[in-house]
């Protein structure tokens, strides 16, 4: 069975989605789309800009979005999943690409939610850091450790075994990094980042963000869509929209999604959209099956 992943915030690059537009009218048509919905030209960002331009809060959503839906979407035929997934800011590609989320919808959904995050972040200090070679329930450990002393430090992305991200205030992130290298841990190396995302800190944008989700109309997708929150495929639409406003103050469970996937029969994933970060996640979760870009 065959699986279609969409990459989150980080995985975009100068020159992103130009030769999807140079090549295919369909592409055209949805990037100029795009920069009506938005009222600027995200296309000269995303064809011209420079990293720099790219880090912009209102630019790096929508382009890693409009690059991974467009490129799904430029498949044709070739896009059957039997079942998507996306890595945070991913999940709103996959429900755009499989008909949960119109285009338009999508897209101004995923702007409200980067604008919402900027100002959550700008309001409270914090930070994220990947902690790379111990358990899970080790670092979790570690987590709630840390929290007792009143401070937010949470696990935030379960990305593969050995491989998580932790989320919350500075102080407590510092804190946590010396406790993980102190109980083993290869690294623990604090993210350029401007907030704590998938933490309690997000509580601000979660509750600007639920406004927009709630007045927005979500159909039933074509194939499930296994969702951060609980790592479970979804196709009714109030339990998507539920899990989609929860999921800014919740960790992203990528590991357990992909298993659950697999579980359910995935044997061959694509990534669609910018980077090949998802492909190697996918890879060290399970060697036995197979994980590629569209290219």
């Amino acid at each position: 069975m065959k699986a279609f992943v969409f990459p989150g915030q980080g995985a975009q690059f100068p020159g992103m989605g130009k030769d999807l537009y140079d090549n295919s009218a369909l592409a055209k048509e949805l990037f100029d789309k795009a920069d009506t919905i938005l009222g600027y030209k995200i296309t000269d960002i995303m064809f011209h800009g420079s990293d720099e331009d790219l880090r912009q809060t209102k630019v790096t959503q929508p382009a890693v979005f409009l690059h991974s839906v467009i490129s799904a979407l430029c498949l044709g035929d070739a896009f059957v999943p039997d079942m998507v997934a996306g890595h945070s800011l991913g999940e709103f590609s996959a429900l755009t690409a499989v008909g949960a989320l119109t285009f338009e919808d999508g897209l101004k959904l995923v702007y409200a939610r980067a604008m919402a995050m900027q100002k959550a972040c700008e309001a409270t200090p914090s930070t994220m850091a990947a902690i790379i070679g111990l358990p899970d329930e080790k670092v979790e450990d570690i987590c709630a450790e840390v929290n007792k002393e009143g401070a937010v430090c949470v696990p935030a992305n379960f990305n593969c075994p050995g491989q998580l991200v932790i989320s919350g205030d500075i102080d407590a992130i510092n804190t946590a990094c010396e406790k993980m290298k102190e109980a083993g841990a290869k690294r623990a190396l604090v993210l350029k980042v401007g907030g704590a995302f998938h933490s309690p800190l997000m509580q601000p944008a979660k509750d600007e963000l639920q406004a927009a989700i709630e007045k927005t109309v979500i159909n039933t997708p074509k194939c499930p869509v296994y969702q951060n929150v609980d790592a479970m495929p979804h196709t009714d639409p109030k339990e998507i929209k539920a899990n989609l406003i929860a999921q800014l103050t919740s960790a992203v469970r990528w590991t357990a999604s992909v298993q659950h996937m697999i579980a359910d029969g995935a044997t061959d994933f694509t990534e669609c959209g910018p980077g090949k970060a998802l492909q190697g996640m996918i890879t060290r979760i399970d060697k036995n099956v197979t994980a590629h870009s569209i290219e």
